[in-house]
């Protein structure tokens, strides 16, 4: 009995197993069907097939299976060859899938060159600066005018000063188109209007008369076109139209007027340190007058003391000093004949 019973057991265990398989399979194909036979039919049917595992693994990996079968299907109709996995590999590095699809559909009815990797790029790097990648293709097939000066800085024109002084205020517009080559790590349209602007500054600072800018207004787009402003920027520059020419004040006039107010000033303040200097020399010399005047009164005052001296030592007699004061009186009258006499000028006689 122990060795017939294992015999009849085995098969229906194993073949309870296969059962339980299948029916989980067949579970498992019922799920994804009601889940995504739309979607699977709809790629079917426009020949863009997508397989049912595939389909359940990008929902596995949160990805819009809508969304990349939908763009999937759109590239396969217009004759791209891109895949599944790539639309997948670019929506979970943080692109916009459509946008990237409808990029490469509009450069390949354009007939521009335009790689799957290279529109990823580009619209990687245009996230988050209200660009698209699709508005860089759109600029490539249809070139866009961009003012110089931009009117968002607050400054309607250009101002440069010609060699005769007078100022000239210019506005331009630039046509560009983008380098889709160039796009991703090149500069942006703030440099080509720096860089324009600054062709402009330098041929109107060349320029000998102002005169001759207004009248050859081409010269500057020439000039300014020869320097090869696009190097190295996102743009390639069609041409640069001068939109409008406008005369300024006369700055080198002001300049000059302002240079001699300055050059007025200084000699002020230098002809004031003069005076200063001759005021101070001035006081300076009273100061000397009114010592050496002391040191005179002080010489005086030795006099008499002097003849004092004279009369006790006996060096100086009596009718000596009258000599003395005889010649002095002689001296004063002498004096007043030649200068005239205090009435004679109205004023009072001094009293000796």
């Amino acid at each position: 009995m122990n060795l017939v019973m294992p015999q009849f057991a085995a098969p229906s265990f194993i073949w309870t197993g296969v059962w339980v398989f299948i029916g989980i399979i067949g579970l498992v194909l019922l799920i994804l069907l009601f889940n995504f036979f739309g979607i699977w039919i709809r790629a079917w049917v426009s020949g863009a097939y997508v397989g049912l595992i595939e389909l359940a693994a990008m929902r596995l990996r949160s990805v819009p299976v809508g969304l990349v079968v939908d763009n999937y299907i759109n590239a396969r109709k217009s004759g791209l060859d891109i895949t599944v996995d790539q639309l997948n590999v670019h929506f979970l590095a943080g692109g916009d899938v459509q946008m990237v699809v409808r990029a490469l559909i509009a450069a390949q009815k354009a007939s521009i060159h335009l790689e799957f990797d290279r529109a990823c790029a580009i619209d990687l790097a245009t996230k988050g600066t209200g660009k698209t990648v699709l508005d860089a293709v759109k600029t490539s097939v249809n070139p866009k005018v961009i003012d110089c000066p931009n009117p968002a800085s607050g400054k309607t024109t250009i101002d440069a000063v010609a060699k005769d002084g007078i100022a000239v205020k210019v506005k331009a517009r630039v046509t560009v188109r983008t380098n889709l080559e160039r796009f991703v790590g090149g500069a942006t349209e703030e440099t080509i209007i720096a860089r324009v602007g600054e062709g402009i500054v330098t041929t109107i600072g060349s320029s000998n008369s102002y005169k001759d800018v207004l009248e050859n207004p081409d010269r500057i787009s020439k000039t300014v076109l020869d320097k090869a402003l696009d190097a190295n920027t996102a743009f390639e520059i069609l041409s640069i139209d001068i939109a409008d020419v406008d005369v300024g004040d006369n700055v080198g006039a002001k300049l000059q007027a302002e240079q001699a107010d300055a050059n007025k000033l200084i000699a002020q303040a230098q002809a004031e340190i003069r005076r200063a200097a001759a005021v101070a020399i001035e006081q300076e010399m009273t100061a000397r007058t009114q010592e050496m005047r002391a040191r005179v009164v002080e010489a005086e005052a030795q006099v008499p003391l002097a003849i004092a001296e004279a009369f006790r030592t006996g060096n100086l007699g009596i009718m000596d000093y009258l000599r003395i004061k005889n010649i002095q009186a002689d001296t004063g009258m002498r004096d007043s004949i030649a200068h005239g006499t205090p009435e004679d000028s109205g004023q009072k006689p001094k009293s000796k």
